[in-house]
């Protein structure tokens, strides 16, 4: 089995594939992309007119915002063509991935030619997203069917982690076990293998929740904004919740995923719920299909004074008008509520209408979701990873009964009567009260077949400091905790709101390089966590409160411990790791300008936003910045505008889009700082990677730090 991947074909050259030719790009592969010959073109023989098509539909992928790539310079990476002229060239490919229109026929035709140049041993997968993987086999050469299965990737590819394999009854099991682990280590991706089945894990799940959205808003008199605001972000989904997210994807492309369960699932007891509801129905006849046609269950418009707004949708009369005001006090309870388990548990138990609702909706998914085992999965973690890595909810269906408790959630279910699937009673009657536990730092997952707990597969040698955080922690204040590693690293994990960088996370630092330098036991420091961003900065408000009430000592105290703990960074005895990921803004970004190293998660938008509040950067940023091109001089350099240029990137507070674009700007240095594009399997282990790499590197290490 080929152990890499150097090029790679993408056969089909709209949104989808477009937006993988991208994602290959980024991680460092060459990318063939070719789609077909446009018809006005099929009598021409110049080039430009026959890859016109492919070449305008790459051109629009770059583009899009937010990127498909890291950086601009990634595109040079993929080569354009036809399927006419350049089929052949694909022989010279190790992964060829069909991403063509969902329709069997045409997919069977593209795989025909893909027979005639594919070398022995090619690995060769499709995207569709419902059409049945093996009934694509159909023709083809033994060893085509042995490399062949399904690599569902989630639009937008760069941003949704979820990529969904599901091999066929022919499939070799070393081409799998390849798949899943090239995804997850170099795609980033979470991996989860799947059977064939009707809209396999996540969108089997993920659109039966949205469907039964669109019946529950009719149920219970709810509108459109009522919806957003009761399963968005208080619920631990998207901002974009549910109408919005179905106005991104396209009504079109949810009302097809939800048609075809409907057809091939006749068995399904919730098979009702996919039937499409009238306004959807008269929505796709009129065209709203969200942002494509530019209206959905929003539409962009401008007020009597020329002001731009957002008009929502009238479920009734399908009319538009102004935003509906929310009001819940379910969901103002819960907002006072940072830790979304303890949230969750609120909004379960809420006593007004927003509090049925949630009762409703969920136990509505937990009903679901058991019923589906085995028939999707015997596993259920796997469950919970495609729905958190494909529809970005914060916890899976199964980690939120948990969360809410096991017996409330089971009496609550009967009441309703949502009776889940036999196997959960028969936890019960085994005397297990939960979907997953803790046992010596690692997670395990109920195995329904097994009737035991497991580990969950691959999970084995990763760190998460959601795991150990209980049994580690050598320390802690109320922004910040100092958890060992093991093999003598210590890591300190932010936890303030937003992650922002105060007093306490100050004092957490120097604690842990006091710990480190003190202590033989200790080797070296990581700062990095498992938030959804590493850090907005530093406290701007608690800044300003000083300011406003001009207590200009503390001000400038607070000042004086920033700079001097970024210089800790710099020049203390033991090596320190910075880990970045998502926002590293401001003050974050700081700390990532005076580390050793930064291990940077390729989604890092970093970035000295100070300017933006007409603030000048405090910890010492553009010193570095100054420090560093100093350094990059060499003798008769002339580089008059370069000085400069770094510190309009200050003065103009750029934020790098990706990891890579940081080098770009000046944040992250060549030859020393790197970038990982996985962050583990799931998100409780979305820093692993980074900390056994930061564990080998600093047992190594033994130089002196630079001054």
């Amino acid at each position: 089995m080929k152990t890499n991947i150097k090029k790679v074909a993408v056969l089909g050259s709209g949104v989808m594939g477009s937006a993988i030719a991208c994602h290959f790009a980024n991680v460092g592969c060459s990318v063939l992309l070719l789609d077909i010959v446009p018809k006005e073109a099929e009598e021409t023989d110049k080039k430009a007119a026959r890859n016109k098509l492919v070449n305008d539909a790459l051109k629009a992928s770059l583009k899009s915002k937010p990127s498909p790539i890291y950086s601009k310079s990634f595109a040079n990476r993929i080569e354009t063509g036809n399927m006419t002229d350049d089929m052949n060239k694909i022989t010279e490919c190790d992964w060829i991935i069909e991403v063509v229109v969902e329709r069997l026929d045409i997919k069977k035709i593209v795989f025909e030619n893909v027979e005639k140049f594919r070398k022995p041993g090619t690995l060769i997968t499709s995207n569709t997203s419902g059409i049945p993987i093996h009934t694509m086999l159909e023709g083809r050469s033994d060893d085509f069917k042995q490399h062949f299965c399904g690599s569902h990737f989630f639009n937008p590819p760069r941003y949704l982690k979820l990529l969904e394999i599901i091999p066929t009854p022919e499939t070799k099991q070393s081409v799998v076990d390849f798949l899943m682990d090239y995804g997850s280590k170099i795609l980033g991706k979470t991996t989860v293998l799947c059977k064939d089945t009707p809209a396999f894990i996540a969108n089997r799940v993920g659109v039966y929740a949205i469907q039964d959205l669109f019946h529950t808003v009719k149920e219970m008199d709810l509108t459109v904004g009522e919806i957003d605001k009761l399963t968005g972000p208080v619920m631990g989904r998207p901002k974009s919740a549910t109408f919005r997210t179905c106005d991104v994807v396209g009504l079109d492309t949810l009302v097809h995923v939800a048609n075809g369960v409907k057809n091939n699932c006749p068995d399904d007891e919730r098979n009702d719920v996919f039937a499409i509801p009238d306004f959807v129905s008269k929505m796709v006849e009129n065209g709203w299909l969200g942002s494509k046609s530019k209206q959905g269950f929003y539409k962009k418009a401008k007020d009597e004074n020329g002001k731009k707004t957002i008009l929502e949708l009238d479920l009734k009369t399908l009319e538009y008008g102004p935003k509906s005001k929310v009001k819940f006090a379910t969901i103002a309870a819960a907002k006072l509520e940072e830790d979304l388990k303890k949230r969750t548990k609120i909004l379960f138990s809420g006593k007004d209408k927003a509090g049925d609702f949630y009762r409703s909706v969920f136990c509505g998914v937990f009903q679901y979701v058991t019923n589906r085992i085995p028939e999707i999965s015997d596993e259920l973690y796997k469950i919970d990873d495609a729905l958190r890595a494909g529809f970005a909810w914060e916890m899976g269906p199964f980690e939120t009964w948990d969360a809410i408790g096991f017996e409330k959630v089971l009496k609550t279910m009967e009441e309703l009567g949502k009776k889940p699937a036999q196997f959960v009673y028969d936890m019960v009657a085994d005397g297990v009260t939960s979907f997953y536990k803790l046992e010596n730092g690692v997670r395990q997952f109920y195995d329904v077949p097994a009737k035991k707990y497991k580990v969950i597969p691959g999970t084995e040698d990763l760190v998460s400091l959601a795991n150990i955080k209980e049994t580690n922690s050598v320390w802690n204040n109320a922004d910040a905790s100092i958890i060992h590693l093991g093999d003598g690293i210590l890591n300190v994990e932010f936890h303030s709101k937003m992650n922002t960088i105060g007093g306490g996370t100050l004092q957490a630092i120097n604690k842990a390089i006091d710990m480190a330098e003190q202590d033989e036991a200790y080797k070296g420091v990581i700062l990095s966590n498992e938030g959804e961003n590493f850090s907005a900065g530093a406290n701007v408000a608690m800044i300003f409160m000083m300011a406003v009430e001009q207590e200009y000592d503390e001000l400038d105290f607070a000042i004086r411990a920033f700079q001097n703990t970024t210089m800790r960074l710099r020049h203390s005895s033991i090596p320190v790791i910075v880990a970045p990921h998502g926002l590293t803004l401001g003050g974050g970004c700081e700390l990532c300008l005076h580390a050793d190293k930064v291990i940077a998660n390729a989604e890092s938008y970093i970035g000295l936003v100070e300017m933006g509040v007409g603030l000048i950067p405090g910890g010492g940023g553009t010193k570095e910045f100054a420090k560093r091109f100093s350094q990059e001089m060499k003798e008769g350099d002339i580089r008059t505008n370069a000085l400069r240029n770094k510190f309009l990137t200050v003065g103009q507070a750029k934020v790098a889009t990706s990891a890579y674009e940081a080098f770009e700007l000046g944040y992250l240095r060549e030859g020393t700082d790197e970038v990982v594009v996985s962050r583990g399997t799931s998100t409780s282990l979305c820093q692993s990677s980074l900390f056994r790499y930061g564990k080998q590197r600093l047992s190594a290490d033994s130089k002196s730090k630079r001054h």
